[in-house]
C-alpha cells in the first residue's frame, strides 16, 4: 500500500484527469511531450495572508489520489489575463461536459517504474482505477469517498473526496476560475497545460493538466506532486465517452469481497 500512495499519481485527470477520442495507440508507447513555453502573465496581485494547510498536508509518502500531496505556498498564482481567463473556461467547460469516460492508463512514477490498467469516471464525482497484474490494487471514489485498496495485503485507505485535489475536476459544475488558484497557463499549436491548486486551504494538492487541442480539446494527461517534490506522470487513451456504466463500479467492497457481492 505505501508502495501505491508512494507512486500513484492523476494526474487526471485528471485527473494524466488523453482524453482522447478512443484511439489506437497505446499511452505506454506515446512520446514526451513537447511543452510549450509559457505563456506571459501579469505579475500576481497581493494576496491576503491564507490560513495554513491542515495538518500533515504535505507530509508523509505523498499520494496521487489522497490529500497528502504538495500544498502551494500561499499568495502563489498568476494573475490571468483575458486570454487566459477564457483558456481556463474551456477546460472547465471541458470536464464539465463529461457525463462517463473509460479506457486505458498508464502511470509512471518517480523512480520510472510503470503500471498501467483500466480506468472508469461517471460524474459527478465518481470514479474507478483497477491497475493490472501484478499489482492488484483499485482505487474507486462513490462520489463521497475515496478509497486505496489492495488486495494483495488485504487493506485499505479512505479519505473523503472533497480532501483530495479531484474534487475540482469532478463536481458537477466545474469552475476553476472560481475554485482554483491557476499557477501557470502554457500554449502552442496543439496543446494546453494548466496548472493549479484548490482555493480551499483545506484541499491541498497540486495538480498539472495537459490538454490536446487539435482536432478538439481533450484531457492527454495529468501530473501531481507529491510533498517531496517528486512527480507522477498518468496518460490515458483508447477513451469511450459514450458508454453506460453499471453502477457496481463505483461502489466502494469491503475488503476481500468480489464485485456484486452484497
Amino acid at each position: 500500500m505505501q508502495e501505491l500512495r508512494a507512486i500513484a499519481i492523476a494526474a487526471i485527470a485528471s485527473l494524466g484527469l488523453s482524453l482522447l477520442s478512443a484511439g489506437t495507440a497505446s499511452a505506454a508507447d506515446e512520446k514526451p511531450l513537447n511543452v510549450p513555453a509559457p505563456t506571459p502573465a501579469s505579475p500576481p496581485a497581493p494576496a491576503a495572508a491564507q490560513p495554513p494547510p491542515a495538518a500533515g498536508a504535505g507530509s508523509g509518502s505523498g499520494s496521487a489520489w489522497s490529500a497528502q500531496v504538495a500544498p502551494a505556498k500561499p499568495g502563489e498564482g498568476i494573475t490571468l489575463d483575458a486570454h487566459q481567463t477564457e483558456l481556463v473556461h474551456q477546460v472547465s467547460g471541458y470536464f464539465s461536459g463529461l457525463d462517463t469516460l473509460q479506457g486505458n492508463f498508464v502511470q509512471t512514477g518517480a523512480d520510472n517504474k510503470r503500471m498501467k490498467g483500466k480506468f472508469y469516471v461517471k460524474r459527478p464525482g465518481r470514479f474507478r482505477f483497477d491497475y493490472a497484474r501484478p499489482s492488484r490494487q483499485i482505487v474507486v471514489s462513490d462520489g463521497h469517498y475515496l478509497a486505496i485498496q489492495d488486495l494483495d495485503l488485504n487493506n485499505e485507505d479512505r479519505v473523503s473526496l472533497d480532501d483530495t485535489p479531484f474534487r475540482l475536476l469532478l463536481r458537477k459544475d466545474v469552475d476553476l476560475v472560481r475554485d482554483a488558484r491557476i499557477m501557470e497557463v502554457q500554449e502552442s499549436a496543439d496543446l494546453l497545460v494548466i496548472g493549479l491548486v484548490d482555493k480551499n486551504p483545506d484541499t491541498p494538492g497540486q495538480i498539472k493538466l495537459f490538454m490536446s487541442t487539435k482536432p478538439a480539446l481533450e484531457l492527454k494527461e495529468w501530473v501531481t506532486k507529491d510533498a517531496q517534490g517528486l512527480d507522477t506522470r498518468v496518460q490515458v487513451s483508447d477513451l469511450t465517452k459514450a458508454a453506460e456504466l453499471d453502477a457496481e463500479l463505483f461502489k466502494i467492497k469491503a475488503v476481500g469481497r468480489p464485485m456484486g457481492t452484497p
